[in-house]
């Protein structure tokens, strides 16, 4: 199996070193009760990396919060970034960017009912992210098409994430496998904003409830 050796990953994966206790103690079972969610940046929301986007994100056993950007596809595959690994030209799907932390590593999410290997995360139910170098080998060489692949993440410290939504720069929604791994994206931004629009219309929720318990239920207007 490839050790994805060459240096700009090897740089990033030792990036991710970080993240090895978070994996560890993940690997089988979630850090909380919380739901995984969508967020919905909000229209004025300028930044480079997050300007229209579409985000999932579930917590992480340090009571911070992972995720991935769902709607930046790169024109890449995986196997023009790893052209000596023969498996990943199984893959059909072209990688997508998936956030500026560790911008040079492979994540994985995994479309399963149990833990693809150590290092894994549970976001929800039968959707794992993993991180470890050799559980992603062996899911691009035995369900390769069962995941989608991220060329780095996005991270939050504890309370970050609380911080942005109560600034505005996210609306909340509920996280669903199937907007997940959908093939067009193009228009994914679009669609959800407009769809935090319609429920604000006939509900507003205080922010700090979506820490309390079901995020499905409610969706968090951008002030």
């Amino acid at each position: 199996m490839t050790r994805y050796n060459n240096s700009s990953m090897q740089n990033a994966m030792r990036i991710l070193l970080c993240f090895a206790l978070f994996a560890a103690m993940a690997s089988s079972a979630r850090a909380q009760d919380e739901d995984a969610i969508f967020l919905v940046a909000h229209p004025a929301f300028r930044d480079v990396d997050y300007r229209q986007t579409v985000l999932l994100a579930a917590p992480a056993p340090n009571g911070g919060h992972v995720g991935v950007i769902l709607n930046r596809p790169t024109r890449r595959s995986l196997s023009s970034l790893f052209p000596e690994h023969e498996p990943s030209k199984k893959v059909l799907e072209p990688v997508h960017y998936g956030g500026p932390f560790s911008r040079g590593a492979l994540v994985a999410l995994v479309k399963t009912p149990s833990a693809p290997g150590n290092g894994s995360v549970m976001l929800m139910k039968n959707l794992y992210m993993a991180f470890r170098v050799n559980t992603i080998d062996q899911i691009i060489e035995s369900t390769p098409n069962e995941a989608r692949y991220f060329v780095g993440y996005v991270g939050w410290r504890p309370g970050e994430l609380k911080n942005e939504i109560d600034r505005g720069i996210w609306s909340v929604l509920g996280a669903d496998v199937d907007v997940i791994f959908r093939k067009d994206m193009d228009n994914l931004w679009e669609e959800l904003l407009l769809q935090t629009r319609r429920i604000r219309a006939g509900s507003e929720v205080p922010y700090a409830a979506a820490f309390a318990g079901d995020f499905s239920k409610f969706i968090l207007p951008p002030r």
